[in-house]
């Protein structure tokens, strides 16, 4: 083997090491600056303000449970998460036929400190949008 054919070997050889390690640490310095708050309003205070069909609502949230006062009126709801974006309600004691039926929540749009979603009560074609802010 020549001197020639040697330095080609190692030539190619570094160059196959600075390829790979240039690879790497693009791949190392590449981070997600996005965090999961997937959680964030599965629980706390939130507020719907009054327009748009509704009454100004408070809302609290703790585990399964969903307190709502509107009004005068202060109900207590079932909660169920089925995914981040997508969850249902039902009255524990329902007061009406109306509130016998569950009402399926998907959210639309995530903000800082508010999701944008659609209400759907039962199983009709009764559908109303609205936006919820979190408070505590």
């Amino acid at each position: 083997m020549t001197i020639y054919q040697k330095n080609k070997k190692i030539i190619s050889s570094l160059t196959l090491c600075y390829v790979l390690c240039t690879f790497f640490i693009l791949l190392s310095s590449c981070s997600s600056e996005i965090k999961d708050n997937s959680d964030k309003f599965k629980i706390g205070v939130f507020e719907i303000p009054a327009g748009k069909g509704f009454v100004k609502e408070t809302i609290i949230r703790k585990d399964s449970i969903q307190i709502s006062q509107h009004g005068d009126d202060v109900d207590t709801l079932s909660i169920k998460w089925k995914n981040n974006f997508f969850y249902t309600l039902k009255y524990i004691n329902p007061k009406t036929e109306l509130q016998k039926d569950p009402m399926y929540i998907q959210i639309n749009k995530i903000e800082e400190n508010s999701y944008d979603f659609t209400v759907k009560i039962g199983f009709s074609k009764f559908t109303k949008k609205a936006t919820i802010f979190k408070v505590k």
